[in-house]
């Protein structure tokens, strides 16, 4: 069995994503290659090359590739499927976009946010926010298949991997990029924090934000999360979210903070290997799932546990 894995990177280096999703796309069995799509991407690829069990690196440079448009990446990992009997992703925005297409234009079932592989054909997948897992088995002669990468383990380095050059496919002209916002920021990518400062609609405003998630953030060198709630009051950008429609994570340390629970946050952060919660509600789903309660109100015990620190 051959399998093609995707890689999320930024043209310089492979992101943490990319790793996870080695490591489920190993569990296929076979040999495993990576493509890397991008505009000056040889750093990427030469990551890439070094991660262990990976066959060869497919680079695609070109500047059809360069701002993640799902058209004609859709249309590269298509003209370069004939050979593989599976494509694999990481479930980031980037691929929740393109894959879809792929599956589409190849005519299979994609298999979304798996989190086991059971089998070459057969795998488990969360469904209802995670309320049940599905077990899938596919007929299809290909697989499309996206990881959950918060429960997979990163594959490290060790490898030596060739890197070919990969053709640009035809651009089917769909699209087009028009500019971009890019929001910078210190602290580390929600994905791949060890620790996450979250706040909640209760938080009130961003200038709250600012006055009580950040600092304690900063100490701690943490990420910072929020709730749907809060995105959408505006406390807080759209990259923070976490939950179903956000971002997935598990870190070692998450902290939720003014968040009541709602199942479409705890799907999103549910993994996390201890979750400590802070909400002046005694009976706030979110203290069901976490290791740590604290029964408080959030303007007197952050700031007392940012001093302590």
């Amino acid at each position: 069995m051959a399998t093609l894995l995707i890689a999320e990177h930024d043209n310089a280096s492979i992101k943490d994503a990319t790793n996870k999703a080695l490591t489920a796309a190993a569990a296929l069995g076979g040999d495993v290659d990576v493509l890397v799509a991008g505009e000056g991407a040889k750093g990427a690829a030469e990551a890439a090359a070094k991660l262990k069990g990976v066959r060869k690196v497919l680079l695609a440079d070109n500047a059809a590739y360069a701002h993640d448009l799902a058209e004609p990446l859709a249309a590269l990992i298509v003209s370069l499927a004939g050979p593989y009997d599976a494509i694999v992703a990481p479930a980031t925005t980037r691929y929740k976009n393109t894959l879809p297409r792929v599956a589409a234009l190849l005519d299979v079932a994609q298999i979304s946010e798996i989190i086991k592989v059971v089998s070459p054909d057969t795998f488990e997948r969360p469904i209802y926010a995670g309320n049940a897992i599905q077990t899938v088995k596919s007929k299809d002669a290909k697989k499309v298949i996206t990881v959950r990468t918060s429960t997979f383990g990163a594959t490290g380095d060790g490898g030596s991997a060739s890197i070919d050059n990969a053709a640009a496919a035809a651009d089917p002209a769909l699209s087009s990029f028009v500019g971009e916002e890019v929001a910078k920021s210190d602290r580390p990518e929600l994905t791949s924090a060890k620790i996450i400062v979250s706040g909640g609609r209760a938080m009130q405003s961003r200038e709250n934000f600012t006055k009580y998630i950040e600092p304690l953030a900063d100490k701690l060198g943490a990420g910072v999360g929020a709730s749907r709630a809060a995105v959408d009051a505006g406390y807080a950008p759209n990259d923070w979210q976490v939950g179903q429609t956000g971002k997935v994570v598990a870190p070692e340390l998450y902290i939720a903070i003014g968040i009541s629970g709602a199942i479409q946050h705890l799907a999103g952060m549910k993994d996390s290997k201890v979750i400590v919660a802070i909400n002046k509600d005694e009976d706030a789903p979110i203290f069901q799932v976490a290791d740590f309660g604290l029964v408080a109100d959030l303007y007197q015990a952050v700031p007392e546990l940012t001093a302590a620190l």
